[in-house]
């Protein structure tokens, strides 16, 4: 149901987008073609009329005016006359009413902001950004090399260390971050093998592990540059966001409701 209920929506939004005013691109007997007639064109290409090279954008405008030549010629020879005519204007017609039935109804639903402050207290879970850290790492087959590497980086001043840490990473981390210096980026918790997560969270930033930490890629030596805690994002910043959910939310259990109602009352046969 969501599915179909939102693309109503989409096609009721290119519809009346179509009908807009826009610059005009040529004239044909008096008719004027605009960057809003050319729009189903070049839909599939993804970019605006403006965006086109020059020489795609004549051949677009030349396909438009051909288009509106045909188009007269086809009303000239009397067409709406025809059965087939008659019969494609009636769907046009009742999916035209669909469209803004659908819009309508779903206009008149409205979500206050108290709703979505008690959506936002009652889910608050769903708002929450888990706590990062910032960390690089130097990878090495055995135990030995990544104690001789941390007794090394002991040695070091505490000004030099993220230096002299960059330094190693470069010339012995057999890991594909030590071309980068081991550098790992923010990561939370869930992203990485427990024992290199809980050892990289242990620490604080500046501070480098003291004993190497096995995993099943080798032995790892790992130094923190930064950390940030667990946040909540503002209710501020995504009230919008829950009030278009709830709008979309109340507005498909309406049609629901309404089409319940409809199959009480109508004469349905399916013939598969």
């Amino acid at each position: 149901m969501k599915k179909y209920l939102v693309s109503g929506m989409v096609a009721l939004g290119l519809l009346t987008s179509n009908a807009l005013a826009g610059k005009v691109l040529a004239t044909v007997n008096g008719k004027k073609i605009t960057t809003e007639d050319v729009a189903p064109i070049i839909a599939q290409s993804g970019r605006s009329f403006d965006q086109l090279p020059k020489n795609i954008q004549k051949k677009v405008v030349e396909q438009a005016i051909e288009r509106e030549l045909l188009k007269e010629k086809a009303l000239k020879s009397g067409i709406q006359k025809s059965k087939e005519y008659k019969e494609a204007l009636e769907k046009l017609k009742g999916n035209l009413a669909f469209e803004i039935w659908m819009k309508k109804k779903y206009d008149s639903i409205k979500v206050s902001d108290s709703e979505a402050k008690a959506y936002y207290k009652k889910n608050i879970e769903k708002f929450k950004r888990p706590a990062l850290v910032h960390a690089r790492h130097i990878l090495v087959r055995s135990e030995k090399e990544a104690q001789e590497i941390i007794n090394e980086l002991k040695k070091t001043p505490k000004s030099k260390l993220k230096a002299k840490f960059i330094e190693l990473a470069k010339t012995k981390s057999v890991g594909p971050s030590g071309k980068k210096g081991g550098d790992l980026g923010y990561f939370s918790k869930g992203q990485m093998i427990k024992p290199f997560s809980d050892a990289a969270f242990a620490l604080k930033p500046g501070q480098f592990t003291t004993k190497p930490v096995k995993s099943q890629f080798g032995y790892h030596v790992i130094y923190v540059e930064d950390k940030k805690p667990e946040t909540t994002v503002e209710f501020a910043k995504v009230k919008d966001r829950i009030k278009s959910q709830l709008k979309m939310e109340k507005f498909q259990k309406m049609i629901k409701q309404e089409v319940a109602k409809l199959k009480k009352s109508a004469s349905i046969k399916e013939n598969i």
